[in-house]
């Protein structure tokens, strides 16, 4: 700002803006575990065509929190039932030793799309695939699935 620019709000100013007292909407809060020096942090768009099981079983070195833009999805993380999380809600999940078993399309007449910010540990990459050994190891730590 220049000195020859009014303040913001002085005689000859545009009035200030109240919008931003009620424009916040807090959609979802999570105490993450503490985030050490050198994590990146990224943002992306994940969309999966109607029907798509999505991700195979991996698991995020940080936390994740997400919120669906449109349809629905199958949600699932170890020890936890699997949900569907329609457009408009929100998830998160701790990452680490934890693993993300269902994040696919649980709609077979629309795609799917979710946004998601994750913080990814130094050094390690954003998403590992967990293979079969690992699953049937761990097995006694997945909830209980519906019957099919």
């Amino acid at each position: 700002m220049s000195n020859d620019e009014p303040a913001a709000g002085s005689a000859g100013s545009p009035p200030r803006s109240e919008a931003w007292k009620t424009a916040l909407t807090v959609l979802q809060s999570a105490k993450p575990p503490s985030v050490p020096e050198g994590v990146e942090a990224m943002t992306v768009i994940v969309e999966f065509p109607p029907g798509d099981p999505g991700t195979p079983p991996h698991r995020h070195s940080g936390p994740a929190f997400g919120y669906v833009l449109e349809g629905e999805m199958l949600f699932e993380l170890e020890g936890e039932p699997e949900r569907v999380i329609k457009a408009g809600e929100t998830f998160w999940e701790p990452g680490g030793d934890v693993i993300h078993y269902q994040d696919g399309n649980n709609r077979t007449d629309s795609r799917s799309r979710f946004l998601v910010t994750m913080l990814c540990a130094p050094g390690q990459p954003m998403l590992t695939l967990v293979d079969e050994e690992e699953l049937a190891r761990r097995q006694h730590l997945r909830a209980p699935r519906p019957d099919v």
